[in-house]
């Protein structure tokens, strides 16, 4: 998925789905430094989109409580 269009769906989702989709991105994470480590990772590029998706997520979040207030 295009990163604008990411950033567009997570714009739609609340603080809590925002949440759950951070947790669901950091154990997707774990797991792929867990494979990279014992060499079982095919597309190690994966792991940087991964990262780059949690900080999207989290630019969300920060977004979202900021219009809160």
């Amino acid at each position: 998925m295009k990163s604008k269009e990411f950033m567009n769906n997570l714009k739609d989702k609340s603080l809590a789905e925002l949440n759950d989709e951070l947790v669901a991105a950091k154990k997707e994470l774990f797991n792929l430094r867990f494979q990279n480590a014992t060499n079982q990772l095919d597309n190690t590029s994966r792991i940087k989109e991964v990262r780059r998706n949690i900080a999207r997520i989290q630019t969300a979040m920060s977004l979202e409580q900021k219009a809160a207030n």
